[in-house]
């Protein structure tokens, strides 16, 4: 791996998603926990909760594309709602 590659991947890892300062990894971990907690650890279920295709989930699960502030501010909203810790 050379320095610009390294670069690129730490860019990525660290973006910030929401005023709180979640970074993708953050984000990507809170869907997870939402999904495992609230969802029987299923991404057809938290895409339909988040109203997003499934096929969004299984991609952000699999590390590919980046979360957004939008699902963010909807995975603590449903959490908060069904009492699911989180974060």
């Amino acid at each position: 791996m050379n320095e610009q590659n390294t670069g690129t991947s730490e860019a990525r890892s660290t973006n910030i998603v929401d005023d709180r300062g979640t970074d993708q990894a953050a984000a990507l971990a809170l869907l997870k926990a939402l999904r495992d907690r609230g969802f029987d650890g299923s991404d057809e279920k938290l895409a339909t909760a988040l109203g997003r295709p499934a096929d969004d989930i299984k991609a952000w699960m699999d590390g590919a594309g980046e979360v957004d502030d939008d699902v963010i501010i909807k995975a603590r909203g449903i959490a908060d709602e069904r009492g699911i810790e989180i974060e």
